[in-house]
């Protein structure tokens, strides 16, 4: 987030082409310089210049509302302003008969933002930032901390055995067949990696290392589909870029999972249009994982699917791979200290 950009609350009588803060009844932080507006006039300096990835919040603490004294009876609420999960500031400003609405406002060409709504905040001293935490849409945390819609890594980041994973609750489906991630902290080497996995993927392995998985690695932009060994695939990805991973399931496909990728049915496989095949690239001395995809090739692997990449809205590639048995789970590997990423399981449906 970056350029003429402010958020804040203001009533729904507030005029629709000023900034939040610049007119009567609103009050809003101006991203460019950091500084408060209220009701029109400039106020302290809460921050620096906010750049691209961070994040911004405001909220009324309600537990501290006052009842307006002496000639005056309108309510006063406390509205405080949060950057990246710590709280920068809070001023008083009178509660509308109507009450105080979200609002942000932007100003200049190519300004984007994305909005969250409803979330809790608590201070940092009790916990952090939020605390819808959504964890029920995961099936594995690993070395990764999850908080609200942040995957934040806490793994020691020393050596390869320490990826930290995450990995979705349901398998990608023909309803919901895409999901995303925006850097929000590299970290020290942005070893993030999005992509699909089996159900029961080792948890200290990126997506791409091991069979029954693919996966396209922000450090530096390559793609690896069952093997330790990536191929040049896309560009490096840093922060506030968003990546992306779908399918695209052929037209006859017929997937039938359970809510946890249980039981599937699968449709004939349609022939093969790209080279990169899964099988074709595998190679691991993991025993253990040489058998779990003979027993799965055996078994139910013989359906194929189009895994494609993207790379802030645009297509960086399409590789055709072997779907597992019981689906491919959307997972994000980090692997080194303070890399943060925001995720949107369901960006996308139908």
């Amino acid at each position: 987030m970056d350029g003429s950009i402010s958020i804040g609350l203001c009533s729904k009588h507030c005029p629709l082409d000023v900034h939040v803060g610049c007119a009567t009844e609103s009050v809003g932080l101006m991203t460019d310089d950091g500084r408060l507006y209220k009701e029109g006039s400039r106020g302290t300096q809460l921050c620096t210049r906010c750049e691209c990835g961070d994040r911004i919040g405001c909220g009324i603490k309600f537990d501290q509302v006052s009842e307006g004294r002496g000639d005056s009876f309108s309510t006063v609420v406390p509205v405080y302003f949060v950057r990246n999960g710590k709280e920068l500031g809070t001023t008083l400003i009178s509660l509308p008969m109507d009450g105080l609405y979200p609002a942000i406002g932007m100003h200049s060409v190519g300004e984007e933002v994305r909005l969250f709504l409803g979330l809790n905040w608590v201070p940092e001293e009790d916990s952090l930032m939020s605390v819808d935490t959504n964890e029920e849409e995961w099936y594995r945390l690993n070395d990764i901390r999850l908080n609200g819609q942040v995957l934040e890594y806490t793994g020691r980041g020393k050596s390869i055995i320490d990826v930290g994973l995450a990995q979705a609750r349901s398998p990608l489906n023909t309803t919901v067949h895409y999901f995303e991630i925006e850097i929000v902290d590299p970290g020290e080497s942005c070893y993030i990696a999005i992509g699909l996995t089996r159900r029961d993927y080792p948890k200290h392995r990126h997506p791409g290392w091991n069979k029954g998985s693919i996966g396209y690695h922000a450090d530096d932009g390559k793609i690896f589909i069952g093997s330790g060994v990536g191929d040049p695939f896309g560009p490096r990805c840093h922060k506030g870029d968003r990546m992306g991973c779908g399918i695209l399931f052929p037209r006859d496909y017929v997937c039938q999972y359970d809510s946890d990728g249980g039981s599937v049915e699968l449709s004939p496989s349609s022939p093969a249009e790209v080279d990169d095949l899964l099988e074709l690239t595998l190679d691991t001395s993991d025993s253990e994982d040489e058998d779990w995809w003979n027993n799965q090739c055996a078994i139910e692997c013989s359906s194929k699917v189009k895994v494609f990449f993207t790379r802030n809205g645009k297509t960086v590639g399409v590789r055709q791979v072997r779907i597992p048995k019981g689906g491919f789970f959307p997972t994000i590997g980090m692997l080194s200290v303070q890399e943060k990423v925001r995720v949107d399981l369901r960006p996308l449906t139908g």
